[in-house]
C-alpha cells in the first residue's frame, strides 16, 4: 500500500493536470462547437471546466498519433466532399493543450462514426455507420490524413428492421501486430475480421468473422492484454459477448445481460472496456444510464457480474478509466455532462460520481500521455 500511495503521489506531481479531449455531437440545440479540452487530476479525481480547444463539425471519436502530438477526428468537412462522405481530420496539440486544424480527407463512406490509428502511426481506420463501409486513410511523416487508401463495402441485414435494414459498421480496432483489424457491424450482427498491410494502409481479404446472436447488434469491442480474449458489446440486445481469440479464429462465445433481472424500460448499451489490470470488465447502459461491472477470469476470460452503478447522468454514450485505474469518467450525451466515478481497484467497484462538470453533449473522452 505504501508503495502503491508513493507511486500515486509521484504520478500526480508529474502528471498534474493531465489533459483530455472530448468530442462531442454540434447538431441539434446542445450548443457544442467541436472538440473541447479539460484537465485531470489523478490524486483528486478533481476535473476542470472543459473549454473549447478548435471548432469542428461533429467531432465524434477521437484518438491520438502515437508519436507525435497530433490529435486525429472523425467528422464532417468543412467543404463537403463530392461523394458525401465524412471526414478525418488532423489537429496539432500546441504546449497548453490547444488544437490547430492541420488537414482532412475523406472518411470513404458516410455516417462516420469510429477510428482507430495503426501503431506505427500510418494509418487510420474508419467506421461508416451510414453506408457500412469500412476505409483506411493514409498519415503522412507529420500525422496529417493525406489519401483514401481502401474502402470495404459489405450486403446484408439483420432482424431488426428498424435498426439492422443494411451493414452498420460501428467501430474499428487493430491488433497489436498490425496485421489484422477488427469491425463490429451492428447491421450484420457480426465481428468482421480482414488482413491488413500495414506497409501501405491496405486492407486485404476478410477472414473468418465471429457471428453474434440474431439481432444482438455489435457496436463496440475490447480486447484483453494478450489478445486472447475479446469482449463485444452489443447495443440492440444488451448483452456483454466474450470470445476467446487464438490462431485467427474466434471461439467459446459466450454472452451477459447488462440490465437488471425484470428490466422492462427502453435500453441500449454504448461502450464497453476492459481495466487497466485486466481483473474486471466495464459496460455501458442508455436509459438503464448505468455502468455495469463485471470481474473477469484471467485465466479462461469469463465474466461474473460484480456491480450495476449509476452513471450520474442521462445517456452513458461513452467512458474511460484513469491511466491509474482509480476514476472513471463517463459522457453523459443527453444531460450534458461528464462525471468522475471514484473506482476501487481491487474490488472494481464504482462509487457515487464525486464530481460532474458541463460539456455540451460528450460522445468521447480521450486521455492523452506526459509527452504532451
Amino acid at each position: 500500500m505504501i508503495r502503491f500511495t508513493v507511486y500515486l503521489l509521484t504520478l500526480s506531481t508529474s502528471l498534474q493536470a493531465l489533459p483530455i479531449f472530448i468530442g462531442t455531437n454540434t447538431g441539434g440545440s446542445s450548443g457544442s462547437r467541436g472538440i473541447y479540452q479539460a484537465d485531470f487530476d489523478l490524486l483528486t479525481g478533481n476535473l476542470t471546466k472543459p473549454e473549447l480547444a478548435a471548432e469542428y463539425r461533429n467531432p465524434g471519436f477521437l484518438a491520438l498519433h502515437p508519436a507525435k502530438p497530433v490529435l486525429l477526428a472523425i467528422g464532417e468537412p468543412a467543404k463537403p466532399f463530392l461523394d458525401g462522405s465524412g471526414s478525418v481530420a488532423a489537429f496539432s496539440i500546441s504546449k497548453d493543450h490547444r488544437l490547430t486544424f492541420l488537414g482532412e480527407a475523406s472518411s470513404g463512406g458516410k455516417g462516420t462514426c469510429h477510428l482507430a490509428v495503426s501503431p506505427d502511426g500510418c494509418t487510420v481506420a474508419v467506421a461508416n455507420y451510414g453506408d457500412g463501409r469500412i476505409a483506411t486513410v493514409r498519415l503522412d511523416g507529420n500525422g496529417l490524413p493525406v489519401k483514401t487508401v481502401s474502402v470495404i463495402s459489405n450486403t446484408g441485414s439483420g432482424p431488426n428492421l428498424s435498426r439492422q435494414n443494411g451493414p452498420h459498421a460501428h467501430g474499428v480496432y487493430f491488433n497489436k501486430a498490425a496485421t489484422q483489424l477488427f469491425v463490429p457491424d451492428l447491421g450484420l450482427d457480426r465481428v468482421l475480421i480482414y488482413q491488413f498491410d500495414a506497409a501501405n494502409s491496405m486492407l486485404g481479404g476478410a477472414l473468418p468473422s465471429l457471428t453474434m446472436n440474431s439481432g444482438a447488434g455489435p457496436r463496440h469491442m475490447a480486447f484483453s492484454a494478450d489478445e486472447r480474449c475479446a469482449y463485444v458489446i452489443n447495443e440492440l440486445d444488451n448483452t456483454l459477448s466474450m470470445a476467446s481469440y487464438d490462431n485467427g479464429s474466434f471461439k467459446n462465445t459466450a454472452s451477459v445481460s447488462t440490465l437488471p433481472e425484470g428490466f422492462t424500460g427502453a435500453n441500449t448499451t454504448a461502450e464497453v472496456e476492459v481495466s487497466p489490470d485486466g481483473r474486471f470488465v466495464y459496460a455501458s447502459n442508455r436509459g438503464n444510464d448505468s455502468i455495469a461491472v463485471f470481474r473477469r477470469d484471467e485465466k479462461s476470460g469469463a465474466l461474473t457480474f460484480v456491480q450495476r452503478a449509476l452513471c450520474g447522468g442521462k445517456t452513458p454514450r461513452h467512458f474511460k478509466i484513469s491511466p491509474c485505474g482509480r476514476w472513471l469518467l463517463c459522457a453523459h450525451m443527453d444531460s450534458n455532462t461528464i462525471s468522475v466515478l471514484p473506482r476501487n481497484p481491487v474490488s472494481g467497484e464504482l462509487s457515487a460520481p464525486t464530481t460532474t462538470v458541463s460539456v455540451p453533449s460528450p460522445i468521447c473522452i480521450l486521455f492523452c500521455g506526459a509527452w504532451l
